[in-house]
């Protein structure tokens, strides 16, 4: 019971970091983008990228209401509600699909010429 009870805390951790690690390395500007993802790109960011993040929005969350007091206390709510909850959001939902930085990716206008 124990080894079992072993390997499911070690799974749950190395899947934390491994979001984690995700999530962090995303983290990003939100700026005008200039990227063009390829379709592997998209592909990976929908179906692996993006839950990973959302999973890490959600556990960042939770973190962010356990240590609320603390926080409080420190006086440092705004620094840890945007390391924990606000980046990993802006990673997850305000980022084109298959780019590697947060931002909005906008369309340029030609004006044209006189």
């Amino acid at each position: 019971m124990t080894r079992k009870l072993t390997q499911i805390l070690t799974t749950v951790l190395k899947t934390m970091m491994v979001a984690s690690l995700l999530s962090f390395s995303a983290i990003g500007h939100a700026n005008t983008l200039d990227e063009s993802p390829s379709a592997l790109a998209m592909t990976t960011d929908a179906l692996i990228v993006r839950p990973l993040l959302l999973a890490t929005t959600i556990v960042g969350s939770a973190v962010y209401l356990v240590s609320l007091p603390f926080s409080l206390l420190g006086g440092n709510t705004a620094e840890a509600g945007e390391v924990l909850v606000a980046g990993p959001a802006r990673a997850t939902f305000m980022r084109c699909l298959g780019c590697t930085r947060s931002g909005s990716k906008h369309d340029t206008v030609e004006q044209p010429a006189n």
